[in-house]
């Protein structure tokens, strides 16, 4: 019965570690990623968009899996929905 004190009183920091790393990194990063899916799966015909590369433009057409993004007058680039990084706002 010693033991069972000191073998608990060993596995506190481990656990401590554990929910430490739950709450400032797992956590955070699911919430981000449920932001992520609900925005990609918003997308409309109309927004403007920035890829993650860097280009910004307006989307066209939305298909299944890929969007169409109009880059420049005429010149439109078909892209993943997972490419696109962000919507830019309305009033921008």
């Amino acid at each position: 019965m010693n033991q069972n004190p000191s073998l608990l009183m060993q596995l506190i920091p481990f656990i401590a570690v554990a929910a430490i790393f739950y709450f400032l990194l797992i956590r955070p990063q699911q919430k981000q990623m449920k932001e992520t899916k609900k925005m990609l799966d918003a997308l409309k015909a109309g927004d403007k968009v920035i890829t993650r590369g860097g280009m910004m433009g307006v989307i066209t057409a939305v298909k299944e899996d890929e969007v169409e993004v109009e880059i420049a007058k005429g010149v439109k680039v078909a892209f993943t929905r997972s490419a696109v990084g962000a919507v830019v706002p309305q009033g921008k």
